[in-house]
């Protein structure tokens, strides 16, 4: 369209728009009426405007203008295992994600797999260099693009502990990177924060404190071993809430704030970035409502730049991996890459004054936060003394105190209930936060459900 047509039109500026809505607000407060206070401690106004802008809007570091649609799969029997990865490739995953809690036999879970044409994550539940060692030469002679995702640091958050000890699992991980060069060997496990009820801005601040905590112990090494300065060293897993437009923001800032802190260690500014709907937010009851909820927050990873999208099945929080629910959460992304047309996307955010204002925002809070972790001694040293998992504790309880209030909603758990809804006998596996006693280092960081507390007492009640 010419820019004619717009000519006929004198510009507008932010602060006459704010009169005029002054105006027809009749007297009523504009701050108190319009302006949306949330949790993330970022007002949200009724419009955005170039003029709040007062530099010209950066655009974001190595936006991927592609995503793949990928499974999660874990590993116990290597042969079913490997019908399961086909069978999902088959159907439209591009990447797996696979997850084990011991060695398996490579050759076997890997037999037939279109290495040229699909990713491949490992989640691993264990620390050996002499197995990442033989998939290392198991993949030398095949074009595979593969990431190896060890996360020593996430591993001792989530559980208490470290493998084995500070210094031999350094040591260990020092040695896998000597040995099979740097590429797409870290990752950072952000959605462990997510779930346990962090804010945004803590997401962002943990994830760039972590991934300082690798680069600052391992910089040595990884200036020799590196030869592909352009490749990502690091990748970020990711929970992606129904907070649409922040969700979106969240992920364009991690890219921002990365390439700044790559910046300063002289390593590539890229990242990559795998995303998952988060478990916060889902239900037990009035279950079919997930759909719903992790078809946005999917759309929120397209939108805001995720390398790798896995979808989270609606029943798997109570039902134990099956057919359908996979295949439905997999036909999600199908749906939306090839009917809803975001397969190839470029920067659809860029330019939006509001994204780009929030962006901004989660920004410069999680740089200042990351800040203050810094001067305190580091990620790892306010992990081993408590600070992280008390303030992700003071985050869950403010939610959880909107969600205990109505004031927070889920549809068909805390408004428009169904009373009628029975979920006793459909549990196939325990929903809610599992107690275990067992000597740890440290408090581990325990994801939590919003809903628990009351899906436990309705349970009760059938």
């Amino acid at each position: 369209m010419s820019d004619f047509l717009f000519k006929e039109f004198d510009e507008v500026s932010a602060k006459e728009w704010k009169q005029k809505i002054q105006i027809d607000l009749k007297g009523a407060d504009y701050n108190n009426t319009l302006i949306w206070k949330n949790i993330e401690g970022i007002d949200v106004k009724p419009f955005y405007h170039q003029d709040d802008f007062k530099n010209e809007i950066s655009t974001i570091q190595r936006h991927p203008n592609y995503w793949n649609i990928t499974q999660k799969i874990f590993i116990d029997d290597e042969t079913i295992a490997n019908h399961l990865i086909i069978d999902a490739i088959n159907r439209g995953a591009e990447a797996v994600i696979l997850t084990s809690e011991k060695e398996f036999d490579i050759a076997t879970a890997f037999k037939n797999f279109p290495f040229e044409s699909s990713s491949i994550y490992f989640n691993l539940k264990f620390l050996s260099e002499e197995f990442y060692s033989t998939l290392f030469h198991f993949f030398s002679d095949k074009k595979a693009t593969y990431y190896f995702n060890i996360d020593i640091i996430g591993n001792l958050a989530k559980t208490g502990n470290w493998y084995y000890n500070l210094k031999k699992d350094h040591a260990i991980l020092s040695t896998i990177i000597q040995k099979n060069n740097t590429k797409n060997i870290f990752s950072i496990d952000g959605t462990l924060f997510q779930n346990a009820g962090a804010n945004m801005t803590q997401q962002l601040a943990y994830c760039l404190a972590q991934a300082n905590e690798y680069l600052n112990y391992f910089q040595n090494v990884i200036q020799t071993e590196q030869k592909d300065k352009e490749s990502p060293l690091i990748t970020f897993n990711l929970a992606v809430g129904t907070n649409y437009f922040f969700e979106i923001a969240k992920i364009r800032s991690l890219r921002n704030l990365y390439a700044t802190l790559a910046n300063e260690y002289g390593v590539s500014t890229d990242c990559h970035i795998i995303t998952t709907p988060s478990k916060r937010n889902k239900t037990v009851y009035d279950y079919n409502v997930n759909l719903l909820r992790t078809t946005t927050e999917n759309m929120s990873a397209i939108l805001g730049g995720a390398d790798s999208i896995c979808s989270l099945a609606y029943d798997s929080i109570y039902h134990k991996s099956n057919e359908f629910g996979e295949r439905i959460a997999r036909n999600q992304l199908l749906i939306l890459k090839e009917e809803s047309n975001f397969k190839t996307l470029g920067n659809p955010s860029e330019g939006s004054y509001y994204i780009e204002s929030i962006t901004n925002q989660l920004s410069e809070k999680a740089l200042q936060l990351f800040k203050n972790i810094e001067e305190n001694g580091g990620f790892l040293k306010q992990l081993k003394e408590g600070t992280i998992q008390r303030k992700i504790k003071e985050s869950a309880q403010k939610e959880q105190k909107l969600f205990d209030a109505g004031t927070l909603e889920l549809l068909g758990t805390n408004i428009h209930i169904n009373p009628n809804d029975q979920m006793k006998e459909n549990l196939e596996l325990f929903p809610f936060v599992k107690t275990k006693s067992r000597k740890t280092l440290l408090e581990p960081i325990i994801e939590r459900r919003l809903s628990e507390k009351l899906e436990q007492e309705r349970i009760h009640q059938e």
